[in-house]
């Protein structure tokens, strides 16, 4: 050995090294095959060949669904962190410190006004990775945020669930959203305004019980996991196997529970129609459909 190799070619080595990203390939969970990522962010977030729908993050689900992906931003208020001052192997209030720091967010709902194929809405997205979409306070205020805003707006509203239920760190706090956020599809359904739910992967617990089930249509993404209780607590409990599919979106439509199921492409061609029609609005040009007034990113809500 000498200074050549002991000197200058571990440093000429760090000079050529190249660090490559983490996650540029993507694994499908049904088919197995790898998938480079940009293909599936350019495809929706829908693994091509296999059309599996990941789950997508509140901010990207409004992208996917405004018109060119512009939107206003509805002010969400604020709600008391940790009323219960509630402790399992970790205190509340260091989770959602830990949610926060990992998704960007501030809590599982994210609400926005804008035009959908021309049509002016208001649409709610949960977000699965701020700690499972779960519904607390905050998640709670925000549904009924949103729906205030398509009262005052005049505007249908969509809701894009994806939750794994309430948040059991709330306690009674949490399960409270249930009956407030049944009030305010009430109000929008004496207004005459149109209330769309859309099921996302999964939609389970008390959201199902509530407001994820109580639109004037309920639309789903294929092969989301929609129910109260998950498949595998039902087996154990009636000790018998389930059919295949149970719960899952396409079994639900063919059994009644769902209205369509709709692929991602296709959800806002499909909300806009299903809002003309149920506001009695003659279907858009399709220039008129893709233009984004310009007005409207200059309006705060």
């Amino acid at each position: 050995m000498n200074w050549i190799s002991e000197v200058v070619r571990p440093r000429i080595k760090t000079l050529f090294k190249r660090e490559s990203p983490e996650n540029l390939w993507i694994k499908c969970p049904d088919s197995g095959q790898m998938v480079f990522h940009k293909d599936v962010e350019a495809n929706g977030y829908v693994i091509p060949g296999s059309e599996h729908h990941m789950r997508v993050t509140a901010p990207e689900r409004l992208r996917l669904t405004f018109d060119e992906g512009k939107w206003v931003d509805v002010a969400l208020p604020e709600v008391t962190t940790d009323p219960l001052k509630f402790r399992d192997e970790k205190r509340y209030v260091d989770r959602l410190k830990d949610a926060r720091a990992k998704t960007g967010a501030q809590d599982a709902f994210k609400v926005g006004y804008g035009r959908v194929k021309g049509l002016p809405m208001t649409v709610a997205a949960q977000d699965f990775h701020f700690m499972g979409g779960s519904l607390g306070m905050a998640a709670g205020e925000a549904f009924i945020k949103g729906a205030e805003t398509a009262l005052e707006k005049k505007t249908p509203y969509v809701v894009f669930a994806a939750s794994g239920g309430a948040r059991m760190q709330e306690g009674i706090l949490s399960l409270m959203q249930l009956p407030r956020t049944t009030v305010a599809i009430r109000r929008l359904r004496a207004a005459g305004l149109p209330y769309f739910v859309v099921l996302t992967n999964p939609t389970t617990g008390g959201v199902t019980a509530s407001y994820a089930m109580l639109g004037d249509i309920h639309i789903a993404e294929p092969g989301a996991l929609i129910g109260f209780a998950g498949p595998r607590v039902i087996e154990q409990t009636i000790r018998e196997k389930l059919p295949d599919g149970f719960q899952r979106s396409e079994y639900l439509k063919d059994h009644g529970m769902i209205d369509m199921v709709v692929h991602r492409r296709d959800l806002p061609e499909t909300l806009a129609r299903l809002g003309r029609l149920l506001t009695r609005q003659p279907a858009a040009a399709p220039k008129e459909a893709a233009a984004l007034p310009p007005q409207l990113v200059a309006e705060a809500v």
